[in-house]
């Protein structure tokens, strides 16, 4: 039986109701007085220098109120594609803002972009890895490549292992990575068998239903501005912002509106932009990106190429892994290729390590994180591989992983211990599992079953929360996060638990940047593992406030009280009570002598709480076609504790069917000039609700150490082991190893013929 009163019990999310009923208003609904639509007009060159701009006959369009190019603007240098400016001098990737058009509707501001004529003079594009990476490449940064701040980090996505960079002569290499341990060479040398395979995975895009969107209004007096926009980090685009016109960080207010999905993509990308636009015409001014705009301007997923390689001896043990990872990071740099060779080797112990990774730049949109940044990638290429030693060494494919997986206590390869980590336990119920079980069954209907696992660190920042109760008997919560996940619904059962009363009686406060305690963003699985300490925190110092008061109205010790359907009695008296919508207007009162009941919570967390999920895919291949069915999916992940089960059955079944699209469907295909072919949901595929399969899920918990109630961030994990576990599937079915996506027809009935 649960020691719980509310945690551990399906909730119903808080703004269920308002999004069914379409009463929730997104960022596309705000509308301010005297606002102007804002289009982008984006260049058509992946590469080309940048001649006149003729705005005249869009000038012309009735409505439309001005045409913005960069001479227009401060002359900002972005050092990221998080800081994106118009285009100044040249272009650098087809969807690149040119110049920005504004009008009185988002009618006129479309029909003005179309009338602004450009002049280019195409220059050589460098449109893919291997030709960034030829000797007689063109150098696309030929005065150093640019850094600034990347948003890596604050999704949990760190690199490790030491950087390099060649500042002998200007290049397409962004950087490098290396990481050793041991005697790699000698580990293979020793080893009975050696599994090896290159794996490929496109640019894929996060293509949340809702567009990425912004409204800015100017403020004349301060020379900041007030902003608005769905986004996944509301602090984080405070900073951008202030830093690009120039003010005080307090002169620019943001508020987090509901986000209709982001998964990594919203942590920062046109804000500073649409503000100085807003602040050069003195008005508000809105731009929602169309499908179109999303899916060329904005900040997919990486393309990856992960050579990987494992040696293991003839009972199985682990002896060495090597991977070297090359990334395609299009035209802003990032470090997304260090971390997908730690996250290659960051679960299974082995003494013998070699972990190499270059980042390259290419004239393509910069890309960004997606959930579990470049994970799908590395555990494709290290699944795949423990299936494949697994087969040459005729073990169990379970066997081999729990024989060299994680304990608490084993050292990690970026030097530190493991905290309590449920791999093995995670491991053990997909064994249980009986889609696993009866796998023998399936195979004699001409299926394969595959199973995989993947794991997540775990994102830290600090943050705060703020508890204060009403007359009403309320208990208002206050942090100053976006919500992605339906993450109130699991604060609010938290504050219930901790301060005693049901979360019913628990309201959460959207709030701004200017009003609200710092929230930190929302990414990396951190939000509910370290922002839920804070908020248990916050609801556990407001009890000791409601209960002090009640001990003194009662003269008697606040041990002796407890909190029970929304009154504070007596142990033993039930009589002698109070409600606390009471004890609330005693420090609410002309002459009062108590203080008002106002808990606050802050948590620095340090030790981060490693999360794991292991799927086992059930399918079918037409060997005539190619096509690849996906029959069953099963879904088991450790979550710590799981907060609210109907919210974390929920991010389970939403990861795995993402990992679906990056296994079977979803790729962004370019040409040899840089132009995206696949520029829309008619070209770009997602699995639909056929596609996806039927999704069981099991809960595991392993409580963690700081987790509040033992929980472990849960959005990351269910998107990592899936194009592996299908891959592994497939091969059972074909006894194909498929390492290169999506495993689309074409490319299976390819594999089936060189058979």
């Amino acid at each position: 039986m649960s020691d719980f009163s509310f945690v551990g019990k399906p909730t119903p999310l808080i703004d269920g109701p308002a999004k069914i009923t379409g009463n929730l208003k997104y960022i596309g609904d705000l509308k301010l007085p005297g606002m102007l639509h804002a289009r982008f007009v984006l260049s058509t060159y992946a590469h080309a220098k940048l001649g006149a701009i003729d705005a005249n006959a869009a000038l012309d369009i009735p409505g439309v109120q001005s045409v913005l190019t960069a001479d227009d603007l401060p002359s900002i240098t972005p050092s990221s594609r998080a800081k994106l400016m118009l285009a100044r001098e040249r272009v650098i990737f087809v969807g690149q803002p040119v110049a920005i058009v504004l009008a009185d509707s988002a009618a006129a501001a479309a029909d003005g972009a179309d009338l602004v004529m450009v002049d280019y003079e195409p220059l050589e594009a460098v449109t893919s890895m291997d030709a960034a990476l030829a000797d007689d490449a063109t150098v696309i940064w030929p005065t150093g490549i640019p850094t600034g701040a990347e948003d890596e980090a604050a999704h949990g996505a760190d690199t490790g292992g030491e950087s390099e960079s060649d500042d002998e002569e200007a290049s397409n290499i962004a950087g490098k990575t290396r990481m050793e341990k041991g005697d790699v060479a000698s580990a293979f040398a020793q080893a009975d068998v050696v599994a090896e395979r290159t794996f490929e995975t496109p640019m894929v895009h996060q293509s949340s239903i809702e567009t990425q969107g912004w409204v800015v209004q100017p403020n004349p007096i301060s020379g900041g501005v007030t902003l608005w926009g769905s986004i996944q980090s509301p602090f984080g685009v405070r900073l951008d912002v202030a830093d690009a016109l120039g003010v005080p960080e307090s002169d620019v207010t943001v508020y987090g509106m509901p986000v209709g999905g982001a998964f990594g993509a919203k942590f920062g990308l046109y804000e500073a932009l649409i503000a100085l636009a807003a602040v050069t015409v003195g008005k508000p001014v809105s731009l929602i990106l169309t499908r179109g705009e999303e899916l060329l301007s904005t900040n997919p997923a990486p393309a990856l190429r992960i050579s990987g390689k494992l040696g293991f001896d003839s009972g199985g043990e682990l002896l060495a892994m090597q991977a070297d990872v090359t990334a395609d990071t299009g035209v802003y740099p990032s470090g997304l290729g260090g971390f997908a060779a730690m996250q290659f080797a960051s679960f299974y112990t082995c003494d013998n390590l070699l972990l190499e990774s270059t980042n390259v730049v290419t004239n393509k949109q910069s890309v960004g994180a997606y959930r579990a940044p470049t994970s799908p990638t590395a555990f494709m290429a290290v699944e795949t591989l423990f299936d494949e030693a697994a087969q040459q060494l005729g073990m169990d494919p379970v066997e081999l992983r729990l024989k060299n997986a994680a304990k608490e206590g084993d050292v990690a390869p970026d030097g530190g211990d493991f905290p309590t980590i449920g791999m093995v336990e995670t491991l053990e119920a997909a064994r249980q599992h009986p889609l696993w079980r009866n796998r023998e069954q399936a195979r004699e209907q001409g299926r394969g079953i595959g199973i995989a696992i993947g794991g997540w660190m775990g994102g830290l920042e600090p943050g705060a929360a703020v508890c204060k109760l009403n007359r009403d008997g309320v208990l208002q919560l206050q942090i100053g996060t976006a919500d992605l996940s339906g993450t109130p619904t699991s604060f609010a059962v938290l504050a219930a638990e901790a301060y005693g009363i049901s979360p019913d009686k628990v309201r959460f406060v959207y709030s701004d940047t200017d009003s609200a305690p710092y929230g930190g963003g929302v990414g990396g699985s951190k939000t509910l593992y370290t922002l839920g300490a804070a908020v248990l925190r916050a609801a556990e110092d407001a009890r000791r406030q409601t209960l002090a008061i009640a001990a003194e109205e009662f003269e008697v010790s606040s041990e002796d009280l407890e909190i029970v359907d929304g009154r504070v009695q007596v142990r033993g008296f039930p009589d002698r009570s109070i409600s606390l919508g009471e004890i609330a207007g005693k420090g609410m009162t002309f002459g009062g002598r108590y203080a008002p009941v106002h808990g606050n919570g802050r948590q620095a967390i340090t030790d981060r709480a490693p999360s794991f999920c292991a799927q086992i895919a059930e399918v079918e291949v037409d060997e005539e076609t190619g096509d690849v069915n996906l029959l069953n999916l099963a879904v088991v992940q450790d979550v710590g504790r799981a907060i609210n089960p109907l919210a974390v059955e929920g991010q389970m079944q939403g990861g795995a069917v993402q990992g679906v699209g990056w296994a079977l469907l979803e790729e962004m295909r370019y040409d040899a000039d840089g132009q995206l072919l696949s520029g829309s949901w008619m070209d770009y595929a997602m699995p639909d609700s056929v596609q996806a399969a039927p999704i069981q899920t099991q809960i595991v918990e392993v409580p963690s150490r700081s987790g509040p109630f033992g929980a472990r961030g849960v959005g990351e994990p269910p998107v990592i082991p899936t194009v592996a576990a299908i891959a592994n599937a497939v091969a059972d079915a074909t006894g194909l190893r498929l390492s290169q996506t999506p495993m689309t027809a074409p490319r299976v009935l390819e594999a089936l013929a060189q058979r």
